[in-house]
């Protein structure tokens, strides 16, 4: 990393969210700015596009999902981090696959929080050191039964346990560990973690071998 301190955005509604977090990234020695809005965040941004931004989903008027369309369409390459609470975790999928580096669910520990952030500061240099790990990923995923695949699949449309057992025909429980094996064999450590995993490698794109 640059000598100078890597810049993050924090765009959230919410003051007390916006402070906690200042508070938390600059003590990891971040240059932390924080915006109220996305509106705000956008007519503050100007030419300084550099770092990244952590993004609430849902906020009054332009919403997380709309702001990562705007970026889009003004071609503002900055790698986004989302703030979820669980309901919204198909949306969150949705923002994965238009290019969102990670979410993190609330409530999250502050360590999680981190970690997402750093991965998405080094997103734009990782460049070819990440070189081996989608076959790393994708070795994994090959051991995955072709059940552990079908309530992957329901895990990442953001379907509950009991609505995918009940779509599978299987108990609760069943779904339960299969989900804990799921995240064993592929090395994730949270649900997001998980999310991220499938929709960076396109884990379920393939039918089972």
């Amino acid at each position: 990393m640059s000598a100078r301190a890597q810049l993050v955005h924090v765009v959230d509604d919410d003051v007390a969210v916006r402070d906690a977090l200042r508070w938390l990234l600059e003590g990891e020695g971040l240059d932390v700015r924080t915006h109220a809005s996305a509106e705000e965040f956008l007519a503050k941004m100007g030419a300084d596009r550099a770092g990244c931004a952590i993004v609430d989903l849902r906020m009054p008027g332009m919403s997380g999902l709309e702001l990562q369309e705007t970026l889009a369409r003004r071609r503002v390459p900055l790698p986004l981090v989302f703030i979820t609470a669980h309901g919204d975790v198909p949306l969150a999928v949705m923002a994965m696959r238009r290019g969102a580096v990670d979410f993190v669910e609330k409530p999250f520990a502050d360590q999680q929080l981190v970690d997402a952030v750093w991965r998405a500061l080094e997103a734009r240099t990782r460049g070819s050191g990440a070189a081996n790990e989608p076959a790393i990923v994708r070795a994994r995923a090959s051991g995955l039964s072709h059940r552990e695949r079908e309530v992957l699949a329901g895990v990442v449309d953001g379907r509950s346990s009991k609505a995918i057992a009940a779509g599978l025909g299987i108990a609760t429980k069943t779904v339960e560990a299969h989900r804990a094996r799921i995240m064993a064999k592929l090395g994730a450590p949270s649900l997001a973690g998980l999310v991220r995993l499938v929709v960076q490698h396109d884990l379920l794109g393939d039918p089972h071998p």
